[in-house]
């Protein structure tokens, strides 16, 4: 049998977990993976029936990679709290399971942002690795944010989306656009690649045309205006973070004085 483990990261996922596991009801196991949430996340997980390990949370791929290696199953699908898992995906996961061509499976989603099905800038069909066969496959650690799967042979690819309910409103879009950027920057920081004058301008006009041309942003009209613009502008935003790093590098250590009482 390939039996199928339903993984969830949470951290502060009260607002949706108890529905993101309504919906893996058809799994062999569910575990909720947490890094110490102070709401009510971990009661209403275990409320619902999940396995629930509590982890301290390093990164997105050493969490992941350390969910994996939790998992005494034969196969892993990662689903995000704020995705919800149709039955048609359910079935399919199902079917190819019963005779796998693959280690590792990539599922399309459908975004939602800010209330609207977005079709371009990127986010359509934005396929993500997430069924993967235990003990074949891990994410590169190097990759400490939108992780990247390690994995012997080709990517399967499923046909059916998960449903992401990504941002209700542009405050919760800019908060986690800011960690992204926070960690892009550590990133590039690691490699020692240091910033260029021109990088503050080329690189968020590359990221415009990207999104909105190349990935199609104009097919969501205004709303693909506006997420190209943003993207544009958090690409420019790591730049200045990653410069910021470099100034705190250099920046020469203040001597310390001690002071001599009469």
């Amino acid at each position: 049998m390939n039996r199928v483990c339903a993984v969830v990261l949470t951290l502060n996922e009260a607002r949706h977990i108890a529905d993101c596991l309504a919906t893996l009801a058809w799994a062999d196991e569910r575990l909720v993976f947490d890094s110490f949430s102070t709401d009510d996340t971990v009661a209403l997980a275990e409320r619902a029936g999940a396995r629930v390990i509590q982890h301290r949370f390093q990164n997105y791929a050493q969490q992941r990679n350390a969910a994996l290696e939790a998992v005494e199953l034969e196969w892993v699908f990662f689903v995000d709290a704020d995705e919800r898992c149709t039955p048609e995906l359910a079935q399919e996961i199902r079917a190819v399971l019963q005779a796998p061509q693959h280690d590792v499976y990539a599922v399309p989603r459908h975004n939602y942002l800010f209330g609207r099905l977005t079709r371009g800038a990127g986010w359509y069909p934005d396929h993500q690795a997430r069924l993967f066969r235990v003990g074949r496959a891990r994410f590169d650690p190097r990759r400490e944010v939108h992780e990247v799967a390690e994995f012997q042979g080709e990517m399967g690819k499923l046909t059916q989306p998960l449903i992401h309910y990504n941002y209700d409103n542009l405050a919760q879009f800019h908060a986690k656009q800011r960690r992204y950027a926070e960690f892009e920057a550590g990133i590039l920081f690691k490699r020692g690649i240091r910033p260029k004058p021109h990088n503050f301008v080329l690189q968020p006009l590359r990221e415009f045309r990207r999104r909105f041309l190349t990935l199609r942003g104009y097919v969501d009209g205004l709303h693909g205006l506006r997420l190209s613009l943003l993207m544009a502008w958090y690409t420019f935003d790591t730049y200045r973070r990653l410069a910021r790093r470099w100034r705190e590098e250099q920046a020469p250590s203040q001597p310390q004085q001690s002071g001599h009482g009469k």
